[in-house]
């Protein structure tokens, strides 16, 4: 039985796909009931069976914390997927994000080593992973994390995590990690996922950043974690980017496939800087959620450029080209748009 975290997100439903069409047994961790329609919804978009695979999963209401819970979904499991985690870049939601990413983690390291688990692959992030001050070298896996620079909080909690999967490797835990860029798939049109990139640039977008970043299609995620899980590898972390491309590149490719306007105006970073200051004023004053925050304004302009040639080497593995993604999400995304 193969254990998935997170079934509901976006990873977590195109790994639910693969893994049931290839016929595995599946178990998968939810958290809200009503989060199980975009599964559904994604098997739609593959399968003219949807139904039927999608009734293949066993699924497990429980959340990341309740250890009671966890343990009955962890039975008979020999296979863990840890896919879970809480997505946020705002200040204030630091100990919710560490109570999700680390300590979940933790519990789910914890609980793979009492059950014997065969082995894990956790999904973090290339925020984990540390960068040079020279944006012309390509960052590694072995570029080392420095807790003194002004990290993200969400980076802060996904390297905590990674600690958490690492401490599970010298307690005989067998375990693989994975760094994805930003991960472009369908059906999650909303939310911290790239698919509100497809949906804000569709709607119109009226500047453009110049910051640089990876890319990795959510299936190539997909197909590499699998890979690596059937293979002998083990104790290793993999950076997942099939391109590293300007904001403003991927700005236009989306927006030309989606038949709208690109942006035509340059963000500048004082502009960036104003209105970070800006969303913290009316989050001081209102209460409301910040949707514009200090780290988000500075990677819009940071130049990051990722080195994918150790997962390339290890399982001979070809990245499918980011123009392709975009082409099929957002074809995907006019689709939705359509029968809405």
């Amino acid at each position: 039985m193969i254990l998935v975290t997170g079934g509901t997100g976006l990873v977590g439903s195109h790994l639910l796909y693969k893994l049931v069409s290839n016929g595995q047994n599946v178990r998968a961790i939810y958290r809200r009931e009503k989060t199980l329609k975009r599964v559904k919804h994604v098997f739609n978009y593959f399968s003219d069976n949807a139904e039927e695979l999608f009734e293949k999963i066993d699924w497990a209401e429980a959340d990341l914390n309740d250890i009671p819970k966890l343990q009955t979904a962890f039975k008979d499991v020999t296979h863990v997927y840890h896919c879970a985690a809480f997505v946020s870049f705002e200040p204030n939601k630091y100990h919710q994000l560490r109570r999700v990413n680390i300590q979940g983690t933790a519990n789910i390291v914890n609980l793979c080593i009492s059950h014997s688990i065969k082995k894990l692959c956790y999904i973090s992030s290339i925020a984990a992973i540390g960068h040079y001050a020279d944006s012309s070298k390509l960052i590694t896996e072995q570029t080392a994390w420095n807790p003194e620079d002004d990290n993200s909080v969400y980076a802060i909690t996904k390297y905590g995590a990674e600690l958490e999967v690492w401490r599970g490797t010298q307690e005989g835990l067998d375990a693989v990690i994975v760094n994805p860029g930003i991960i472009l798939g369908a059906g999650y049109w909303k939310g911290g996922s790239s698919g509100n990139l497809f949906r804000k640039i569709h709607e119109g977008m009226t500047h453009y950043v110049n910051g640089v970043v990876g890319y990795v299609d959510v299936f190539d995620v997909v197909d590499a974690m699998v890979l690596l899980m059937n293979s002998d590898i083990k104790n290793e972390n993999y950076i997942l980017v099939s391109e590293n491309l300007s904001f403003k590149d991927f700005q236009y490719k989306v927006a030309t496939n989606l038949n709208v306007k690109p942006p035509k105006k340059e963000a500048k970073p004082w502009l960036l800087n104003v209105a970070w200051r800006l969303d913290w004023l009316k989050h001081k004053i209102t209460g409301s959620r910040r949707s514009f925050v200090k780290h988000t304004a500075k990677s819009a302009v940071s130049i990051t450029q990722y080195d994918n040639s150790k997962i390339k080497k290890a399982l001979d593995f070809e990245f499918k080209p980011i123009n392709q993604s975009i082409e099929e999400i957002c074809k995907l995304y006019q689709k939705d748009l359509k029968e809405s």
